[in-house]
C-alpha cells in the first residue's frame, strides 16, 4: 500500500503551529462529547495514522448529504477533505470528470485495497437490473458492489444509503434499497437523516479516524453518540409536554407561547438523533426551534408511515391527554381510591375477627 502523510504532517506542512493542533484536538474531543482525557489520544492518533483514504459514491439521492457535509464548523469540513482523509473519489465535489474520474477511482481500490472507506450517499434501485441509476455508464448497483469489495468499512449516509428514503417508500417502481440489503459482508454504519446533521457526518469520520474502528452502534446501526436520545429527551419544549401544554393548530396563541408541537405531528418523542442538542447551521436552531415538528427522518420507513401532521397515537405520558390540573385529580383519586381499598380490606378483616369469636362462644 502506498504511504500517506499523517494528518499532523499535512497540518505542520500548511503552516499550522503546534498549540493550534492541540488546541484542535481539544475542540475535536469535545464537538464529539468526550472528556478533556480524550485530546492527547486524538492528538496522537493524528500524528502517527496516515490519513484515511475514502471513496464517495453516490445513488439515487438528492445530495442534500453532501450539501450538508459541507457545511460542518466542528471540525470545518475543509480540515477533514484535505487534511483528516484524503477523499480520492466523489464525483460531486472532486474536479476531475468522466475518464479521469472514473481512473481516479480504480486507482484508490487498487492501490488501498482492503484499507479504505466507502462512503454511499443514496441507495441502489435493484430494477430493470439497476438501469434507474446509470454512473460512468454502469448501472450504480455495479459500482456499488464493485467499490464495496475491498473496502475496510462503509459509512451509509442519510435517509436514503440507511433506510431507504423517498426512493424505496411505497409503491417503489425502482425497487431501490438501502446499502445493507446489497453489501451484506462488510461493517456498516448507518448515519441516517435527510440529511444528517454537518457535524454527526464529521464527527462519524474524526471518531473512526481517531480509535481506528467504528464508534458503538444502536440495534439499527447508527451511532449511539449521535442516536442514543430522542429529540423528545432534551427538547427545550419538553416541559410543555409534561404539562400538556400543546398547539392545537398552526400559528394559534400556543404556538406563539412556544408550547409542544406534540399534537401537530412531532415525531420527536420516537426519534433517535441529536437534533435538540448539537442543532444545525452551527447551533444556530432545528426545525422544532424553528416553528415545525420534527418528521422522524432518521428513522426507518418514515417516508410511509403517513403524514408527517399526523399525531403520535400510542405515547404514553402524563402530558399527552391531559393538563396539569387533571393529572392532579387522577393523582388525588388514585389515592382516594387506595384509601378506600385499604378501609375495606380492615373492615372485611373486623367482620371475620368478629364471626371467628362468635363460633367460639358457641362452642
Amino acid at each position: 500500500m502506498a504511504q500517506m502523510e499523517t494528518f499532523y504532517e499535512v497540518m505542520r506542512r500548511q503552516g499550522i503551529t503546534r498549540r493550534s493542533f492541540l488546541k484542535y484536538c481539544s475542540l475535536t474531543a469535545a464537538a464529539l462529547g468526550l472528556g478533556p482525557a480524550y485530546a492527547p489520544r486524538i492528538a496522537h492518533a493524528m500524528e502517527t495514522k496516515p490519513r484515511t483514504p475514502v471513496i464517495w459514491v453516490h445513488g439515487l439521492e438528492c445530495t442534500c448529504c453532501s450539501e450538508s457535509f459541507i457545511r460542518s464548523a466542528h471540525p470545518l469540513v475543509k480540515d477533514v477533505v484535505l487534511s483528516m482523509i484524503s477523499l480520492d473519489y466523489d464525483d460531486t465535489l472532486m474536479a476531475a470528470a468522466g475518464h479521469a474520474a472514473e481512473a481516479a477511482l480504480e486507482d484508490t481500490i487498487r492501490r488501498y485495497k482492503g484499507n479504505y472507506i466507502l462512503a454511499v450517499e443514496g441507495n441502489p434501485p435493484l430494477n430493470e437490473d439497476g438501469m434507474y441509476c446509470i454512473v460512468g455508464g454502469k448501472p450504480f448497483l455495479d459500482q456499488l458492489k464493485h467499490a464495496a469489495k475491498d473496502a475496510k468499512a462503509i459509512i451509509s449516509w442519510g435517509a436514503c444509503a440507511s433506510f431507504g428514503c423517498v426512493q424505496a417508500a411505497a409503491p417503489n417502481p425502482t425497487q431501490a434499497v438501502p446499502v445493507h440489503k446489497v453489501i451484506t459482508d462488510k461493517p456498516i454504519i448507518k448515519v441516517p437523516g435527510c440529511p444528517p446533521i454537518a457535524e454527526v457526518m464529521t464527527g462519524v469520520i474524526t471518531y473512526m479516524l481517531t480509535f481506528d474502528r467504528l464508534p458503538e452502534l444502536d440495534r439499527q446501526g447508527r451511532p449511539a453518540m449521535f442516536y442514543g436520545q430522542r429529540i423528545h429527551d432534551k427538547c427545550y419544549r419538553r416541559p410543555h409536554f409534561d404539562a400538556g401544554q400543546f398547539v392545537e393548530s398552526w400559528d394559534d396563541d400556543n404556538a406563539r407561547k412556544g408550547f409542544c408541537l406534540y399534537k401537530v405531528g412531532c415525531k420527536g418523542p420516537t426519534t433517535y438523533n441529536a437534533c435538540s442538542t448539537i442543532g444545525w447551521n452551527e447551533g444556530v436552531s432545528f426545525p422544532i426551534q424553528s416553528g415545525h415538528g420534527c418528521i422522524g427522518c432518521s428513522e426507518d420507513g418514515f417516508w410511509d408511515k403517513g403524514s408527517f401532521y399526523d399525531r403520535l397515537t400510542d405515547i404514553k405520558a402524563f402530558g399527552v391527554e391531559a393538563n396539569a390540573d387533571r393529572i392532579g385529580g387522577v393523582a388525588a383519586a388514585g389515592v382516594g381510591g387506595a384509601i378506600a381499598v385499604h378501609a375495606a380490606i380492615t373492615a372485611l378483616k373486623r367482620a371475620q375477627r368478629k364471626t371467628d369469636a362468635s363460633h367460639g362462644e358457641n362452642h
